[in-house]
């Protein structure tokens, strides 16, 4: 705890051990799934879980559906000409959209990604890591199931906690229910 040179650590607790532990169990058995590091779990002191990368062979896997939380990364490899269809596939397949890490040394590769998975997530990095925001730095906040898109240390957040009301006053006495496009019309006044 008192280590800050340590780049892991545990996750919060049993319950999320498991989830995650379910997860790296399910790619062991999965014929379609290869761990090609990783997949230790420990939770004799504290819960510990290696970094784990699986390559997932079937875009339907439910680690390419599902929201893991833990040290999980799943690889999809496709071949260049299913690029599109497996951009559709990233923005489509997954009700979750909390962040996404795109990477390409062609600028242009770049801007396709960035235009075709727009609103898959709420926050996007480019040829960066995807560690979450650190607020007063870069809002965060996802899309879809991981949230409302708040963006957490933006004045954008602002607006959950606020409920907006418009308010329209008329200052002349009402005339006539007809709008001016309607055209002119007399109205006669209802006896009550």
């Amino acid at each position: 705890a008192d280590d800050f040179t340590s780049f892991m650590s545990a996750v919060i607790d049993e319950t999320a051990f498991k989830k995650i532990q379910r997860f790296i169990d399910n790619a062991k058995n999965n014929k379609e799934c290869e761990i090609i590091t990783g997949g230790k779990c420990d939770g004799s002191k504290g819960w510990f879980i290696e970094p784990t990368v699986v390559v997932v062979r079937n875009r339907e896997d439910e680690l390419m559906r599902e929201e893991v939380f833990g040290p999980v990364l799943a690889v999809y490899v496709y071949k260049n000409s299913e690029f599109m269809d497996t951009l559709k596939v990233c923005n489509e397949t997954g009700k979750y959209g909390l962040t996404g890490a795109l990477f390409a040394k062609d600028v242009g590769v770049m801007e396709v990604m960035k235009r075709e998975l727009y609103e898959s997530c709420g926050n996007m990095y480019l040829n960066d890591k995807s560690t979450g925001a650190v607020v007063g730095q870069q809002p965060f906040g996802g899309g879809r199931f991981s949230g409302t898109n708040d963006k957490a240390g933006s004045y954008l957040n602002l607006l959950r906690w606020m409920s907006p009301i418009s308010i329209k006053e008329n200052f002349s006495p009402i005339t006539t229910w007809r709008y001016p496009h309607m055209g002119p019309h007399q109205q006669t006044p209802s006896k009550i």
